[in-house]
């Protein structure tokens, strides 16, 4: 084996000392001659001159392959070092290690030197160096617009951020864990409602001006100087929210809002002190206002509805503290109540209607709770016309259901009772007559 390995280092010397020879003779006579003529029939060698990049890198790889398969006689380490020096020589000189000159346009080996370039060769060399030298500049206008790009997409996360954070904000407000006791209010209609809970939204997402407001635009008493701040999330030219703050004082004065993003605003919300007073709104979305609500402390006080949006208010509901204590109704739309509905405690306890629509009570109803539950115990009716009650009936609960068990009339309109009728599981079973002038019924 030691033997073999030096017989491939023979191998690979003498290429190398022929190479480096050549080289340094700089163009010796060629081999069995001693003149300086070729022999009969070759190209002469153009003159001496500098190697090329294009000859150098041929003469390395062809150096590189020789020298691997020279060395692989020594196994892998031997290929390894023959063409690692194979590589080197054919890089120096420019030649491949059989002495051809390198880049296949050389004068076939004969008198061992390098030759300049022609014309054509040096154009091209420096047409590659422009094409270089704009491969570098593109590759340096790229860089730029990755880091432009980079930096917009860190402005990006940034503002996702900001979102996310606000969004959570907004969730948190709303996910806040509500008692038992809360959450029976909130699903209790007779409830008195709460405010409605401005969301917290950071400044930077309002596009900010200043205005000023002439007396009696808002119902002011005198002029008033605000900050606006517009909130146009999708950006098309319409505002989703609008909110004003006073200027002196800092705090929110009025706000609008389009809350089904059709371009127009359809709620009004005016406060004092930084606290709802007053709320409009627009629920079917044309153009009028059909409910007012209003509001202290943070509760709603009274609400009024026009249902049947001919812009009268036909119904309106009135609370105290946190309960409903009063709702009244004008169903044919005469300025005049057809039912007022009055509460204690959430519950319903008495009731007076204007049955024929002649814009007088005409029926009064009274309630008692039997079993959490609102059953009717007396009604009292003016038949006559006259605006007092002429016919009392009084009922008794069975099962959770008003039964009749006694009325009493007042037929001539004297006041006094003339005809009382008792009953019993809802059937007659008695009348007595105190004016003899009646009979027979």
């Amino acid at each position: 084996m030691a033997a073999r390995s030096r017989v491939v280092g023979l191998v690979l010397i003498l290429p190398v000392a022929v190479q480096l020879s050549g080289c340094a003779t700089g163009g010796g006579a060629a081999p069995g001659g001693g003149g300086s003529q070729p022999p009969a029939g070759s190209t002469p060698a153009p003159p001496s001159g500098g190697i090329t990049a294009a000859q150098r890198a041929q003469g390395a790889l062809e150096g590189f392959f020789m020298g691997a398969v020279i060395g692989l006689q020594g196994g892998l380490i031997g290929a390894a070092v023959g063409a690692t020096t194979m590589l080197v020589v054919g890089a120096m000189t420019g030649r491949s290690p059989l002495g051809m000159s390198g880049g296949g346009g050389g004068g076939g080996g004969y008198g061992g030197g390098p030759y300049d370039p022609s014309p054509v060769e040096t154009e091209r060399e420096a047409q590659i160096e422009e094409q270089l030298e704009q491969e570098v500049a593109r590759s340096d206008e790229l860089e730029d617009e990755i880091q432009d790009e980079l930096r917009r997409q860190e402005e990006l996360l940034n503002q996702i951020d900001q979102q996310q954070k606000t969004q959570a904000s907004a969730t948190q407000a709303v996910s806040k864990t509500l008692t038992e006791e809360e959450l029976a209010a909130r699903a209790d209609p007779r409830s008195a409602p709460e405010a409605p809970k401005d969301r917290e939204l950071p400044d930077t997402i309002f596009d900010e001006s200043r205005a000023t407001l002439a007396k009696g635009s808002w119902e002011n008493d005198k002029e008033l100087r605000v900050v606006k701040r517009t909130l146009d999330a999708d950006r098309d030219g319409k505002a989703e929210e609008v909110r004003y703050f006073d200027e002196k004082s800092g705090q929110i004065v009025r706000k609008e809002q389009d809350r089904d993003f059709d371009g127009k605003s359809d709620a009004w919300t005016v406060y004092e002190k930084g606290e709802i007073v007053l709320r409009t709104v627009d629920g079917n979305a044309d153009g009028k206002v059909d409910s007012w609500e209003r509001y202290s402390q943070g509760r709603m006080v009274l609400r009024e509805i026009d249902r049947d949006a001919d812009g009268k208010k036909d119904a309106a509901f009135r609370y105290q503290s946190d309960s409903l204590v009063e709702e009244t109704h004008d169903a044919d739309n005469d300025g005049s109540a057809d039912l007022v509905v009055s509460y204690e405690k959430r519950m319903r306890v008495r009731s007076q209607e204007d049955a024929d629509r002649n814009g007088k009570i005409d029926t009064w109803t009274t309630y008692q709770v039997v079993d959490k539950e609102e059953v009717v115990s007396r009604i009292e009716r003016d038949s006559d016309g006259n605006g007092s009650p002429d016919v009392f009936e009084t009922f008794a609960a069975q099962k959770g259901r008003p039964v009749l068990a006694q009325r009493e009339e007042d037929k001539n309109g004297d006041g006094k009772i003339d005809v009382t009728s008792v009953y019993e599981n809802g059937k007659l079973v008695r009348r007595e007559i105190a004016d003899p002038n009646l009979t027979p019924l």
